[in-house]
C-alpha cells in the first residue's frame, strides 16, 4: 500500500479510535492526543505492518498501549465511585436464572464463534452492543478484556473495589451476550 493510500486507511479509522480512547480516559484532550499517538505510531512503524490483521484491528493494538500508559500515568486521580455503583444492578439479569442457578432458557448456539470473529461484520456488531452498555460498563469491560489490565489497575483507576469490578464485568458480559445473540448469532450471517 502506498503512503497516500495507508494515510487515508488511518484516517478511516480515526472517529472509531477517538471513541474508544474517550470512553477509556474520559478526557477529551488527553484521548485527542493519544489518539494522535497512535496515528504517528502507526505512521512511524507503517513498514512493520504485514497485513495479517486488519489495519483497524493494528491500530486498535497500537491505542491499547498508549491508552494503558495514560491510564498508568494518572492513577493519582481516580474517578468517583458514586457514578459506578450506579450501573451495578443485576436485577435484569434475573429472569434468565432458575432459582436453582440454572438457565431459565439454555443460550442460543454460537455455532463457529472463532469463525465469527474473523469477518468485519462480528466486529461491527460487537461495536454496536458495546455502544448499548452503560459507558462505565463498556469501560471497565474494556479496561479488563481488551486492554488486558490487572484488576488492581483497575480498581485503583475507578477507586472502586474488586467485588465492584467484578459485579460490572459480570453485567457487561451478560448484556454483551443477549446483545450478540440477538444481532448476530440468531440471525443468519453471510460467509466471506
Amino acid at each position: 500500500m502506498d503512503a497516500t493510500a495507508f494515510v487515508a486507511e488511518l484516517d478511516t479509522h480515526r472517529r472509531y479510535l477517538l471513541r474508544v480512547a474517550q470512553l477509556q480516559l474520559r478526557d477529551g484532550d488527553l484521548a485527542e492526543d493519544v489518539v494522535q499517538e497512535t496515528l504517528l505510531a502507526a505512521l512511524k512503524a507503517r513498514d512493520g505492518f504485514d497485513g495479517r490483521s486488519t489495519v483497524k484491528t493494528w491500530l486498535t493494538g497500537i491505542l491499547k498501549h498508549k491508552i494503558v500508559d495514560a491510564i498508568r500515568q494518572r492513577q493519582r486521580a481516580p474517578v468517583a465511585a458514586v457514578r459506578l455503583d450506579e450501573e451495578t444492578d443485576l436485577e435484569d439479569f434475573d429472569p434468565l436464572f432458575r432459582d436453582n442457578g440454572g438457565w431459565a432458557d439454555k443460550p442460543a448456539e454460537w455455532g463457529d464463534p472463532e469463525g465469527a470473529l474473523s469477518r468485519r461484520e462480528f466486529f461491527d456488531v460487537m461495536d454496536v452492543c458495546l455502544e448499548k452498555l452503560p459507558p462505565n460498563t463498556a469501560r471497565v469491560f474494556i479496561m479488563r478484556e481488551v486492554m488486558d489490565l490487572t484488576t488492581e489497575e483497575i480498581c485503583k483507576e475507578l477507586a472502586i473495589t474488586a467485588n465492584n469490578l467484578w459485579v460490572m464485568l459480570y453485567r457487561a458480559r451478560m448484556a454483551l451476550r443477549m446483545c450478540l445473540e440477538q444481532n448476530w448469532f440468531m440471525t443468519a450471517r453471510p460467509t466471506r
